[in-house]
């Protein structure tokens, strides 16, 4: 093998689209016009290995399951179903089995799918190569490819390898997924600066993407794991998966459950066991109530329920979610860090404004779609028999194909030729009368090297017109007129070039159109050296990717929300801001690039992503780089994407957002959530929802432990004070999973609070029960106590039996849960009205079915048998549920107490 060749793929050693073309064949070792000799090959494979992504090291299938059930939470639930399990209790105790095998498998089977991430880069390689070997062109499988190997592609090609372009003829390829670029990337052999970023290296083809047009000769720099493709593939490797601030949170949550357990039963065991000298049995039946009543067994499943609400109601508004708990940390993103292509964009040029020598002019619209205006100073354009011809040379002198399918427009072809078709519909010209009336008899194809199309047509009368667009310096150079209402005037060139100047710093792509008529030319193989200098300008035409409209509410709604909406792209750096203006993102003026991102150390960044919310020109590794620095200043973030680009940052990110249409399987696979319609308003959507579920977790939480606390505190008062027990753990076991969960159940089908989008998003840290959750779960878990004993009590004072006595404490508890329902509905807000509890349907549902369920537990002879329950009499029903009235009013004090309080303070009511 050629010494020349050995350490190639040495890192970032070469940066090989700063070099030329003979430079890069000369240190590969390699020949251009013969390519690699076959002994030369098998060497070098040996060295580097084949041209294919490596595998990376998977966990066993066995070792996956197993890891769904180290969850604290778990370990509770578990311990749960033991102790019902030494009580007897099989039902409860596979039910709460069934609740952990259920949520495991979800957990095993959604971790599946995402590992199939990084096999859908590996698919994007080509499967075969057109190469030089030994003097001749052969096509050989992509995987034997080898630094040094000469590659010949062609339009429709995909990219084998990363390679060195050494020669060209109207090169484009599609670039989208590395980049995010919405139009194809013109290829050069002159070699690039050493620090531009990958979008700006013009001299090189890089693995896995797609030639557009013309065609090339490249000599491959880097194979398998070494390309660009490469790289961002082990990246997608090394990015580890964040737990979601949920599963933090409940994750602390158990541990702090199971720790205050464990030292209360501790405790209680002791004080009873030798203070009160009670014997062993009755003790330790007495603290394993204790721990039944206190763990909030129906949790898990409530949670999951309620996540799985929110995964459907999401679905209705076109985000799929793809793993459960991505749902809830929608609730707490406060920011957003969006792709510009295709996501804020249509990711579909289109034509926003032209230039005549008489006006200029805006035009509007949704992308390909034909429908839409030509706007004069914000109203519809007079006829212009200039705009006519514009519109005549927009259909002609055109090579592209736009297609309406499925209800989409897709364009065959350049997207920017694609663009003109409904710009001329707009003007009010019909693509079908132009091309029948105007004949093309020859045409200068573009090609990147003069930069400019000419057509020449004839009409049904035999007269011929010369039509030609192109780069506007090129098209102002061959024109000494310019086309007026009035006629041809000579050419304004300084009018020109600054309304091109304009255009292009507002982010827009600039055309020039010009036209000649009766040029006097044979159709007989045109050249571009016969475009003659005598043209006449019709006008400039500037085209953007323009945003989504219902984009610009959505950022809106975003920020007025606390979230902050900031665009990561591989766009030029004066379209990104153009962009971010008219969507509101930033200030409109401040953005960074990927080469400043590259020089900046991490606490550098960390301070700018505070202050910049436009970065441009960004590769993978400062997009992964990005995201990790909002997240060191403790912000949940959501990342989106559509690009192979994207999918590592995607991982990375909090929550990581795909395309559903025009994304990649690479980031679909790597991302959380995917959009079905692309639509950024459908993430705003999906945040919504996310909100609600955040919220409704919040309520059941609150919902579910002042019930714990009140049970637990009943028993430890009697064991404490002396008295017999008011309530059994059977019973306890009754009102935890039955009662409690089939009215927690309730709070998860709950609506979106009005505000719920005029709110901050959740604080990164903050725990799952705060300051004024404590609150609340002490002073209702006291006043459910103080309800539980006094109608225990009073019916012991009425001489009644212990088991009927017992039986109206559990039915004061339970009916005490169903009102304090009604008041945990809303935080804080009142709930004293009817209008308060209308939007919930399945609010009676549920009340109804407890109160069914009671009436058994109350008077079912089987029932009685089991839990130990006796009938009721008529009497006690009037003063029962005149105590859980009482309840009910004194909450709803506490509630008006605390809005009172807020209002005083001037804080905000949802805090």
């Amino acid at each position: 093998m050629n010494d020349a060749a050995s350490g190639i793929q040495q890192g970032e050693a070469t940066a090989w689209h700063a070099v030329t073309g003979d430079e890069a064949i000369q240190r590969l070792g390699t020949n251009a016009a013969a390519g690699l000799a076959t002994a030369d090959v098998t060497a070098r494979l040996r060295q580097y290995g084949p041209n294919r992504l490596p595998a990376t090291g998977k966990q066993s299938q066995l070792r996956r399951l197993l890891n769904q059930f180290h969850n604290v939470l778990v370990y509770v639930l578990l311990g749960c179903g033991f102790v019902k399990l030494m009580l007897g209790l099989w039902i409860d105790a596979s039910v709460i089995l069934g609740v952990v095998v259920i949520n495991s498998v979800l957990g095993f089977v959604q971790e599946g799918k995402a590992e199939k991430a990084l096999d859908s880069i590996r698919n994007m390689l080509s499967a075969e190569a057109r190469t030089l070997r030994d003097g001749e062109a052969r096509m050989i499988a992509s995987e034997d490819l080898v630094p040094g190997d000469i590659v010949l592609l062609e339009s429709g090609d995909k990219v084998p390898a990363d390679l060195r372009l050494v020669e060209i003829k109207n090169l484009r390829t599609e670039e989208a997924a590395l980049t995010g670029e919405s139009v194809p990337s013109d290829k050069s052999v002159d070699p690039a600066a050493a620090n531009a970023t990958v979008g700006d290296r013009h001299s090189m083809a890089y693995s896995g993407t797609l030639v557009v047009s013309g065609r090339a000769t490249g000599v491959v720099v880097a194979t398998g794991s070494n390309t660009e493709l490469g790289r961002i593939n082990q990246m997608l490797a090394s990015v580890d998966k964040l737990e979601t601030p949920l599963l933090r949170q409940i994750t602390k949550f158990g541990h702090t459950i199971t720790a205050v357990i464990l030292v209360v039963s501790a405790l209680v065991f002791a004080y009873g066991h030798w203070v009160e000298q009670l014997p062993f049995v009755d003790i330790f039946q007495a603290v394993v109530g204790i721990a039944v009543s206190v763990i909030p067994e129906g949790l898990p499943a409530i949670i999951t329920i309620t996540l799985a609400i929110g995964v459907q109601r999401m679905a209705e508004r076109h985000a799929i979610i793809r793993r459960l708990p991505a749902v809830e940390t929608l609730g707490s993103v406060s920011r957003i860090c969006s792709d510009k292509t295709g996501t804020l964009t249509l990711m579909e040029m289109m034509v926003v404004s032209a230039v005549t020598a008489d006006a200029a002019y805006e035009v509007d619209g949704q992308g390909y779609a034909p429908e839409g205006r030509v706007l004069h100073d914000g109203k519809p354009a007079p006829q212009d028999p200039v705009l006519d011809l514009m519109g005549r040379v927009s259909v002609l002198c055109n090579d592209a194909e736009l297609r309406h399918e499925d209800g989409i427009w897709k364009v065959e072809g350049d997207p920017t030729e694609g663009a003109l078709y409904p710009f001329a519909a707009k003007i009010g010209l019909a693509r079908d009368a132009l091309e029948a009336t105007y004949r093309r008899a020859d045409v200068i194809p573009f090609e990147s090297e003069h930069k400019f199309m000419a057509t020449l047509n004839e009409d049904t009368s035999g007269a011929r017109c010369l039509l030609v667009k192109g780069a506007p310096e090129v098209i102002l150079e061959h024109c000494n007129r310019q086309q007026t209402r009035n006629g041809p005037q000579p050419l304004d060139l300084d009018y020109f070039l600054q309304a091109s100047d304009r255009l292009a710093a507002q982010g827009e792509r600039v055309l020039g159109l010009a036209w000649l008529d009766d040029p006097g030319m044979a159709s007989q193989s045109l050249a571009p050296s016969d475009l003659p200098a005598t043209l006449v300008l019709l006008g400039l035409i500037g085209l953007l990717d323009p945003p989504r409209k219902e984009a610009i509410e959505s950022v809106k709604e975003c920020h007025a929300g606390g979230i902050r909406v900031t665009m990561i792209t591989g766009d030029h750096k004066i379209t990104a801001a153009a962009i971010a203006r008219m969507l509101g993102v930033g200030d409109g003026k401040t953005a960074l690039t990927g080469a400043e991102i590259e020089v900046m150390d991490s606490a550098t960044l960390q301070a700018e992503v505070e202050r910049v919310d436009v970065f441009a020109r960004a590769s993978p590794e400062h997009k992964l780089r990005l995201v990790k620095a909002m997240q060191a200043d403790n912000q949940i973030v959501a990342m989106t994407g559509d690009g192979v680009n994207d999918a590592p940052a995607l991982k990375k990110a909090d929550i990581g957002v795909a395309m559903g249409i025009k994304g990649t399987e690479v980031t679909r696979e790597a991302a959380a959530m995917v959009l079905a319609d692309d639509n950024f308003a459908s993430i705003t959507a999906a945040v919504r929802e996310g909100r609600t579920v955040y919220n409704n977790i919040e309520k059941t939480i609150l919902f579910m432990l002042p019930t714990n606390v009140a049970q637990g505190v009943v028993i430890m008062a009697a064991i404490l004070v002396g008295f017999r027990m008011p309530i059994t753990t059977p019973q306890v076991l009754w009102v935890n999973m039955v009662t409690s969960v089939a009215l927690a159940l309730v709070i998860s089908f709950e609506p979106h609070e009005p505000d719920v989008m005029r709110r901050p998003p959740a604080k990164t840290g903050r725990p799952i029960l705060t300051g004024f959750g404590m609150w609340r779960v002490a002073f209702v878990g006291l006043g459910l106590v103080a309800l539980t004993l006094w109608v225990f009590f009073r019916a012991i004072g009425h001489d009644m039996p212990d088991e009927v006595a017992r039986t109206a404490a559990v039915n004061a508890l339970t009916f005490g849960q169903i009102f304090y329902l009604l008041n945990t509905r809303y935080r804080v807000e009142s709930s004293l009205s009817i209008k308060a509890h209308m939007g919930n349907r399945y609010l009676l549902m549920g009340i109804g079915s407890v109160i069914v369920l009671q009436l058994l537990f109350t008077y079912a002879p089987p029932l009685q048998e089991l839990f130990g329950t006796a009938a009721l009499p008529a009497s006690v029903w009037p003063w029962l549920l005149l105590a859980d009235v009482v309840f009910f009013l004194v909450v709803e004090a506490e509630k008006w107490v605390i809005r009172r309080w807020r209002a005083m303070k001037g804080v905000n009511a949802t805090a």
